[in-house]
């Protein structure tokens, strides 16, 4: 059994938790759809929104094994209040902000687990994800080349997460800022 994360550094976490990117798999899909349930199960809060964002939620390209959800709360909803509840159920808070938190869960001493989730809380309408994601499942050709630009990164990074965040920075508000202008207007959708 390794060290608590907690006591890992950066660098050490990185190590064990390393970029790597596999085969579209269906079974992405039903993942978000029983973590959505188990989410809604203990987060009763009238309003909410969960949805399926990141790579796992555009068809066929490869992505890292990881469920994104995006989680989007009323203002008039406390996000610490939502933290807490959210770390009752199994999640680690890894970053937060005035308006936004980010929580992982299935991060073990040992690695990863065998189902991975990051869980991005947000107020509603604080939602780009949900534009770059729509767009990228329209556009099959985009979406190829967002493939080729993560496959291209992955080596490069692969013990590097800010570092392969950001090297796809520039496509991915590019690409955001032509989804809002071709699909203004658009309703969330799940």
């Amino acid at each position: 059994m390794g060290r608590p994360l907690s006591e890992l550094t950066l660098k050490e976490l990185w190590e064990l938790f390393p970029i790597f990117l596999t085969e579209h798999k269906e079974v992405w899909a039903d993942w978000y759809e029983e973590e959505r349930k188990r989410i809604f199960s203990f987060l009763q809060t009238a309003d909410i929104k969960i949805h399926h964002i990141g790579s796992t939620a555009i068809d066929s390209i490869q992505a890292k094994p990881v469920i994104d959800l995006l989680v989007e709360i009323p203002v008039s909803v406390s996000m610490e209040d939502i933290k807490e509840i959210l770390l009752q159920n199994g999640y680690i808070c890894m970053s937060e902000s005035e308006n936004r938190k980010s929580f992982n869960r299935g991060y073990t001493s040992d690695g990863f687990a065998e189902k991975v989730f990051h869980l991005h809380l947000r107020y509603e309408g604080d939602h780009d994800e949900l534009y770059f994601r729509d767009y990228m499942n329209a556009n099959r050709l985009l979406a190829k080349q967002y493939e080729t630009l993560k496959l291209s990164l992955w080596k490069k990074y692969e013990h590097d997460r800010d570092g392969y965040t950001n090297a796809k920075g520039d496509f991915i508000t590019e690409q955001t800022r032509l989804a809002k202008k071709q699909l203004k207007g658009m309703k969330n959708r799940g």
